[in-house]
């Protein structure tokens, strides 16, 4: 015979994804993170399309660091609720913290459709794209996030640099032009502008916006490293020393400040000085090709052909393996770009829980 006992645990309900997804935010809120997780996951198992827990339990995951548990997640999410904006962009997120760049962008592509003007995803994908060496994709984006946010001064950096990536020279010389308007106390955007005019041949202009960087901003590496470059361009060798001695004062390991250091020291036949220097900055950076280069020079010129072929050889042998490090890039790169928080959020997971809706609400 069938107990009351028995026949009420038959007849119960089975559990409730909702329920247990709604236990698992309560659980979440308390900071019981370990309980909270087995809850999502116990959701998910009862209802594998359950939008709100397969979500939840992917930012969980981000939020952790636990990055390719967390795309298993948000890639289902994604694939439940085809309107969802958060579950691309987070996917997109944990992708690109995987290092997979395509994977990361197709996600974010799919985010953009649905909300083209987000400046956080524009600003992403930029950097990403930049990153894959897509640079005429990156320029679009670029002109993209120009428009939607004019007004935030740390769109200007990396737009500036993907349009002249992709070859608008014109365009990342325009934009510069609008931040140095924009932001005229600004360090960075006198800079940007001075380097734009610097390479596009408008020397005496570019000497004044770069002198002003400098004043504002005596720390800052960047306007004393291009400063001097222009000056040994020019031949002004003995100018240049100080401006390039002054960039490695405010950044020691400003490689290709060293470098040009070295050569300006080269024009004025201050070999041992050059020498010092080169040997330094192989000491600090021995991968990079151009100081064995530049070091075989001088020691041909002093006789010792046996050193000068071991530099020369070992020179074209890094340049291969390092081509990009043959030229002078800015020293502040954009990869500091932020990906979306990773520290725990009780509201992140509030607004993907409630009912039991299986697609879900829309967070920003």
């Amino acid at each position: 015979m069938i107990t009351t006992l028995c026949l009420s645990l038959l007849l119960a309900p089975p559990p409730d994804a909702a329920a247990l997804s709604e236990q698992a935010q309560k659980l979440a809120e308390q900071k019981q993170f370990t309980e909270a997780e087995k809850l999502w996951k116990s959701a998910v198992e009862t209802d594998p399309k359950f939008f709100p827990a397969l979500f939840n339990l992917g930012y969980f995951y981000y939020s952790r660091g636990q990055f390719a548990d967390a795309a298993g997640m948000l890639q289902r999410a994604a694939e439940l609720n085809l309107q969802d904006f958060n579950s691309r962009y987070l996917l997109g997120a944990s992708l690109a913290r995987l290092n997979r760049t395509d994977d990361a962008l197709r996600a974010w592509r799919s985010a953009q459709k649905l909300k083209p003007d987000h400046a956080m995803l524009l600003a992403l994908m930029l950097v990403e794209y930049e990153k894959g060496h897509y640079f005429s994709d990156a320029a679009d984006v670029a002109r993209s996030a120009l428009k939607v946010s004019p007004g935030d001064e740390s769109t200007y950096y990396p737009s500036i640099k993907a349009l002249a990536d992709a070859g608008d020279n014109t365009g990342a010389q325009a934009a510069a032009k609008t931040a140095v308007e924009r932001f005229p106390q600004s360090p960075r955007a006198n800079f940007e502008y001075g380097f734009q005019l610097s390479k596009s041949g408008k020397t005496d202009e570019a000497i004044g916006f770069l002198n002003k960087a400098m004043e504002l901003d005596p720390k800052y590496e960047e306007p004393p490293y291009f400063l001097g470059e222009v000056l040994f361009d020019l031949g002004r060798n003995e100018e240049a020393l100080p401006l390039l001695r002054r960039a490695i004062v405010n950044r020691a390991d400003y490689v290709p400040a060293r470098v040009l250091l070295s050569r300006a020291l080269m024009k004025l036949e201050n070999w041992d000085e050059a020498v010092a220097e080169l040997q330094q900055t192989i000491r600090m950076d021995p991968m990079h090709p151009q100081p064995h280069l530049l070091l075989s020079q001088i020691l041909f010129r002093r006789g010792d052909e046996a050193g000068a072929k071991h530099e020369r050889d070992l020179s074209l042998k890094l340049r291969r393996e390092r081509p990009e490090s043959v030229e002078a890039v800015q020293g502040r790169t954009f990869s500091e770009q932020t990906l979306p928080d990773q520290s725990f959020s009780n509201q992140s997971f509030a607004n993907q829980t409630a009912g039991s809706n299986k697609t879900g609400a829309n967070k920003e």
